[in-house]
């Protein structure tokens, strides 16, 4: 034979070899009900890993000549795979901390409150701060907020800081009060409030801006080594639910390059969209440098600012345009529009996204008029990116005259569905039966051709997605309870709440093209679920588990060796 003719035969088997190779697959999934959220939402039965990215769908015989000798095959034995699941509004390191710090979320009363306060108090030394988070009065008996007074019944001596669960108030004892020169004559700072008892005293609660008085007191608990620690709680926390990326909500550079040296050391799975906190230096910063997108093989996006434009309804902080039905007070705006509208302008001009946090009907509207000024005076083709896709955080009470500016806009309601199954206790006596019709109106945006990222709001919230899902298709409690005049007709579909907490996640971000579907070219990420979401009785549904997280392909969570190689 010549030698160009052997020359030409090595060729041809060694591309052969090459493509037979190129056709196995790193890890093949099979026998299970696998939800694509395709545009179509189709359901497979298996699918076939190479390279983290995802190379075929199909059925089991779809992907069988893709199995090689060193393929991982996973029999997932009839259970439910769903893309993986993405938090859209999430305080990551919020979470890491709730797991290390004292933990009020859960207290049935006053008293249990009070309890645990003394417990913690007694680990620490003559005036250590004891701080803590996650009381909600409504779950009490008494539905009273807690005040310094009873704060100073257990804590004369050391001062007491204590968050409510929704972050946008504190109760402070007197002594904190006393550090913080807090008394009566103090003015309320632009966007918070001091509560006072009916003497004109101080009460120890404050709303909003008003918390940093005291905050700015608080020992450092920021260094580098602390962010290390929460980081990596917290990406353990959200992996074993089923999490594969969390949208940040409100960090700064310097955590941020925490977060690029644990993924630099592959310490960190979760995928993070984060988001500066603004306005200050560091959102400065940002518009001045332009986004980061893509880093570390699509983990981390820095793109976008987040402002806090009212309160929570709660509390009472939300920006109401009428008064709150039962309370002398409309809320209040954190922010004069001039103090931010010149941030969101230059967002259009630099890329960035905004996402402004808006809870009430007042906050709502003044959001869209801002975003509506920067469109007019920054139009398309001026813009950076020509689809901004900004975001308003919450959408929680919007007047109904102003939800059709949503889509008219193209800005994205970012909403949190379990924030509409606990705030039910309690938002109709805030609102009034009338205004309950603004309030947490998934299917009316829907079906005007908006999508809804589903987000949690943890730590605010538990950061389980399913107690997300069974909130955004019953309209109800985790006891089955909603109240008349809940408008159970805005709750979503099945399949809306499963896009809520996938694809549309991703795309808010714009990470449509990588991840938030189970389709031939988008990074492997998925969760398996120990029962099918889409099938499952109502009433069961926000206990369902996550038995397998996938991060590009990588196991990155298992609850107890589930699956094994065949």
């Amino acid at each position: 034979m010549r030698t160009s003719n052997l020359i030409l035969v090595g060729l041809i088997a060694m591309l052969a070899l090459a493509n037979c190779s190129a056709q196995q697959a790193d890890t093949v999934l099979k026998n299970g009900t696998i939800y694509t959220v395709d545009k179509d939402m189709s359901a497979v039965a298996a699918l076939a890993i190479s390279d983290g990215k995802i190379i075929r769908v199909g059925s089991n015989e779809q992907v069988e000549s893709l199995i090689g000798p060193n393929t991982h095959v996973i029999d997932l034995k009839g259970k439910t795979v769903v893309p993986g699941l993405i938090d859209s509004h999430y305080h990551f390191l919020g979470v890491g901390q709730r797991e290390f710090n004292l933990n009020l979320d859960g207290t049935v009363s006053m008293a249990q409150c009070m309890e645990l306060v003394k417990a913690e108090l007694a680990q620490k030394k003559a005036g250590e701060w004891v701080t803590g988070r996650g009381w909600i009065e409504e779950d009490w008996p008494s539905k009273r907020f807690p005040t310094r007074t009873d704060l100073d019944k257990i804590s004369p001596h050391n001062p007491v800081l204590l968050g409510r669960a929704d972050g946008h108030a504190v109760v402070v004892n007197s002594r904190a009060l006393e550090i913080a020169q807090i008394t009566r004559d103090t003015k309320d700072p632009q966007g918070g409030e001091i509560l006072h008892d009916r003497r004109g005293e101080p009460n120890g609660l404050l709303l909003d801006r008003a918390m940093g008085l005291v905050r700015k007191h608080l020992p450092p608990d920021t260094t580098a080594e602390m962010t290390r620690k929460y980081a990596m709680k917290a990406d353990q926390v959200a992996l074993a639910y089923g999490l594969t990326q969390i949208h940040d909500m409100g960090t700064n550079f310097r955590t941020i390059a925490v977060y690029k040296d644990l993924y630099a050391k592959d310490e960190m799975k979760l995928r993070i969209n984060a988001y500066i906190r603004g306005p200050g230096k560091d959102t400065e910063k940002l518009l001045k440098q332009g986004p980061e997108i893509g880093l570390f093989h699509d983990k981390l996006n820095v793109r976008g600012i987040k402002i806090s434009q009212d309160g929570a309804l709660g509390s009472r902080g939300a920006a109401l345009l009428e008064p709150y039905s039962d309370a002398k007070t409309s809320g209040l705006l954190i922010f004069k529009d001039e103090e931010i509208y010149p941030t969101i302008k230059r967002a259009l001009e630099s890329n960035i996204q905004m996402v402004i946090h808006a809870i009430g009907d007042r906050a709502n509207r003044d959001v869209l008029d801002l975003y509506e000024k920067a469109f007019e005076e920054v139009p398309p083709e001026k813009r950076a990116n020509p689809d901004p896709r900004f975001r308003i955080e919450h959408s929680q009470i919007v007047h109904l005259n102003d939800i059709p500016r949503f889509a008219k806009l193209g800005v994205i309601p970012s909403m949190q569905p379990s924030h509409a199954i606990g705030d039910l206790h309690f938002a109709l006596r805030r609102l009034g039966m009338e205004r309950a019709a603004e309030g947490y109106a998934w299917q009316k945006f829907i079906d005007q051709g908006n999508y809804i990222p589903a987000g949690s709001d943890a730590p605010v919230e538990e950061g389980n997605p399913m107690i997300e899902f069974y909130a955004a298709v019953s309209r109800k409690d985790t006891t089955g309870f909603s109240a008349d005049g809940w408008h159970p007709e805005y709750k979503m579909t099945r399949a809306e709440a499963l896009r809520s907490l996938t694809i549309w996640g991703a795309k808010a971000a714009f990470d449509e093209d990588v991840i938030g579907s189970l389709e031939v070219g988008k990074y492997a990420d998925l969760v398996v679920l120990d029962r099918d979401l889409m099938t499952e009785p109502e009433d069961r549904l926000f206990d369902i588990k996550a038995l397998m997280t996938m991060v590009a392909g990588e196991i990155v969570y298992d609850r107890g060796a589930q699956f094994t190689a065949k």
